[in-house]
C-alpha cells in the first residue's frame, strides 16, 4: 500500500468532513464581493463575526441579498422569460460556491423561476454557514 496515497485520502476525507473547501469558496466569494483593502484583516473579522453568530445564535449576515439574488438572475435571464434553465442555475450556484465539489444536480424537469433561484441560494449560503 502506498503511504503517500493514504495520506492524500486522509486529506480529503477531513477536508469533505469539515466542509473546508466550501467555507473557502465562501471566504472568497465575500473578499471578491466586497475587494477590502486589506482582505487579511477583513478575513480575520469575517471569521469572527461567524465565531460570534455561532455562540450566540444570530444569524451570519449574506453578502448575497434580495437585490444581488434578483440582478443576477435577470442576467441570466436575458429575454425576460421569467425562468432560467437548469444549466445556468447549475453555474450560478458553483460560481456562488454553493455546490459542493463533486455534487450532483438532478434536473428535476422543473423550470427555475425567480422564487425557487432565490430560495435556493438562500437555504444553501444559510447551510454551509451553519456548518461552520
Amino acid at each position: 500500500m502506498n503511504p503517500d496515497g493514504n495520506r492524500e485520502l486522509q486529506a480529503k476525507e477531513y477536508l469533505e468532513k469539515h466542509r473546508i473547501m466550501e467555507l473557502l469558496n465562501q471566504l472568497t466569494s465575500f473578499l471578491l464581493f466586497d475587494r477590502p483593502k486589506k482582505p487579511r484583516e477583513y478575513l480575520i473579522s469575517l471569521l469572527e463575526r461567524l465565531r460570534i453568530a455561532k455562540i450566540t445564535g444570530i444569524a451570519f449576515p449574506f453578502f448575497m441579498d434580495n437585490s444581488n439574488i434578483v440582478s443576477m438572475f435577470e442576467m441570466m435571464d436575458s429575454s425576460g422569460r421569467g425562468c432560467i434553465s437548469f444549466m445556468q442555475y447549475k453555474e450560478a450556484l458553483k460560481n456562488l460556491g454553493l455546490c459542493a465539489a463533486g455534487e450532483v444536480l438532478n434536473d428535476d424537469g422543473h423550470i427555475i423561476t425567480l422564487d425557487k433561484f432565490r430560495d435556493e441560494v438562500n437555504r444553501r449560503t444559510e447551510e454551509i454557514w451553519s456548518l461552520f
